[in-house]
């Protein structure tokens, strides 16, 4: 017991554990669309493209979310362009969007003088280093993402099974594609400073992925995924701790481990279930 509860006796660590579980929230309400509309590529891609605001912030001493806030609107409003007006595949265009907003990013970080203090700090995150403001701006953010999936709910449903039927509901899925593009941006914004922003991907797509195997209803897959989620960041927390990790790294490396564990459990039960049962002897 002690090997669990006395990484968190410091208030560093508590508030850690509170910022990863905000990220936790945020991420797994909106990655359970993700995960169900397969847009996975599109969320690591938003991801990196807050990475020019980022920078720019750094290099000229503004805010940090102010900063991704922009560059994740932009990369919403070209990933929206790219959907309306290229002859390409969605893929196509994200693909792009992704690289070009990457490599800004590091040519922009490149002009600081703490090149790679910067990089490590905005890809992989510094958790440990979250002020009790970090996790108050964050705690506004994850409300808002959460309200809004609320709000949304019906649209998002119908737009991730059926968006021909979305249409001719009249519920607009050009747009509800773009509502639901900004909340992922938001989340992915409001959770860089827990686990930064490659990083950040690994709960995203992880706890909802997970639940998405053990659950069925939507709503249920979120709050399964929002509680994977934190038994992920908890132990991760902890084994940082105790063996001197990326505390960002080993939370996201925790829930992409469920997710195998849960999978491998579910091939060896359905393997069972499968085998013919032994013939009785005659006799």
């Amino acid at each position: 017991m002690h090997w669990i509860l006395d990484p968190f006796e410091p208030e560093f660590m508590q508030r850690a554990l509170l910022a990863a579980m905000l990220a936790v929230v945020a991420s797994s309400v909106v990655g359970t669309w993700v995960v169900l509309r397969g847009l996975s590529f599109l969320g690591d891609a938003l991801a990196h493209g807050v990475i020019p605001g980022l920078a720019l912030a750094v290099l000229w001493g503004f805010n940090l979310t102010v900063g991704a806030l922009l560059t994740a609107a932009l990369m919403v409003a070209g990933i929206s362009l790219v959907n309306r007006r290229s002859r390409l595949g969605d893929d196509t265009g994200v693909g792009l969007l992704f690289v070009g907003m990457l490599a800004l990013g590091v040519i922009i970080i490149s002009k600081s003088r703490s090149f790679t203090t910067d990089v490590q700090g905005l890809l992989f995150g510094d958790v440990l280093g979250v002020t009790w403001a970090d996790v108050r701006v964050q705690a506004a953010a994850v409300l808002f993402v959460v309200l809004g999936s609320v709000l949304g709910y019906r649209a998002f449903l119908v737009l991730a099974f059926n968006e021909a039927k979305a249409g001719s509901l009249g519920l607009r899925p050009g747009l509800t594609h773009l509502a639901l593009l900004a909340l992922i941006a938001i989340a992915i914004v409001s959770s860089f400073q827990a686990v930064g922003t490659l990083l950040v991907f690994g709960l995203l797509v992880g706890p909802p992925a997970t639940a998405a195997l053990l659950v069925r209803r939507v709503w249920v897959c979120m709050v399964v995924g929002v509680a994977l989620g934190w038994l992920a960041v908890a132990v991760g927390l902890a084994l940082s701790y105790h063996f001197g990790t990326a505390a960002g790294a080993t939370m996201a490396g925790v829930s992409v481990f469920q997710f195998f564990v849960v999978l491998l459990v579910q091939e060896l039960v359905g393997a069972v279930r499968r085998s013919p049962a032994p013939a009785l002897p005659i006799g």
